[in-house]
């Protein structure tokens, strides 16, 4: 059994940073692996280590930059990795339908029994690209999985999926499918040392668009970054401190000031 986990590599921000044009400078960003990829690796190895899949691979889009960030994916277990860039990229915005038939094409060329991924990208939270792929590739899915059977008797996987307002469910998907993945379902492992030294020499297959048989045309983009600008605060907060007949009395007072109270 083969798993496919999606990965990707987000940005954070620190607290005091500069706007240069439609763009953060590049000074002030910080690139991690997406928190809800994490769980997904986790899933993934644990069935490597159980004996149900016999191999992992890891699969990101991004620039050379980010082979740190799926190399993370290699030290926690992932047996091999693929990293797909091109230069039409360069000053792309990426939407789910170009992601998504990026991963289409990786799909068929790999043919993975379960394609894992994290249900949401923490930087554009767009929660769609895993069941838009399964679509595309025409498998069953489970979305916001926070349980998974690691069985897989008679190549069905129980999982346990979270609904709105605290209800779960469970139910049965036929593989090969597509599971997004909640945080919560695991524990993400720290990569050891050990793990660390043996993911420098594994393979990250640089992949282009022409590898998967694709052209900048296919995977064009109706996204358009035209404006990146700090929100303007509209109201400030105040903060009360003290015990609580000094905190009533201060509370009474900012009330009075806001023309609050009965007359």
């Amino acid at each position: 059994m083969k798993v496919l986990v999606t990965v990707a590599e987000v940005a954070t921000v620190e607290e005091d940073f500069e706007i240069d044009g439609s763009a953060i400078d590049e000074r002030y960003l910080e690139y991690d692996l997406n928190e809800w990829d994490d769980y997904a690796i986790e899933e993934g190895v644990q069935l490597a280590e159980e004996g149900v899949a016999d191999e992992v691979v890891a699969v990101t889009i991004g620039p050379e930059r980010s082979e740190e960030t799926i190399r993370m994916a290699l030290a926690k277990g992932a047996d091999r990795a693929i990293r797909i860039w091109d230069e039409s990229f360069e000053d792309t915005l990426l939407d789910v339908a170009a992601k998504t038939r990026i991963l289409e094409a990786v799909v068929e060329r790999e043919e993975p029994d379960l394609v894992l991924t994290g249900v949401q990208a923490s930087d554009d939270m767009f929660s769609a690209t895993g069941v838009a792929l399964a679509d595309a590739i025409g498998v069953e899915w489970a979305a916001v999985v926070n349980g998974l059977d690691h069985d897989f008797e008679d190549g069905v996987a129980s999982v346990r999926r979270e609904l709105e307002g605290g209800v779960e469910e469970l139910t049965d998907v036929e593989l090969p499918a597509v599971l997004t993945i909640q945080t919560g379902i695991n524990d993400p492992r720290y990569a050891s040392l050990r793990g660390i030294r043996q993911a420098q020499q594994k393979e990250i297959a640089a992949t282009s668009l022409a590898d998967l048989g694709l052209d900048a045309s296919a995977v064009e983009s109706r996204l358009r970054l035209t404006e990146m600008y700090e929100p303007e605060v509209e109201s400030d907060a105040t903060i009360i401190q003290g015990g609580p007949e000094d905190a009533a009395v201060q509370l009474a007072s900012v009330l009075r000031e806001k023309g609050v109270g009965a007359e």
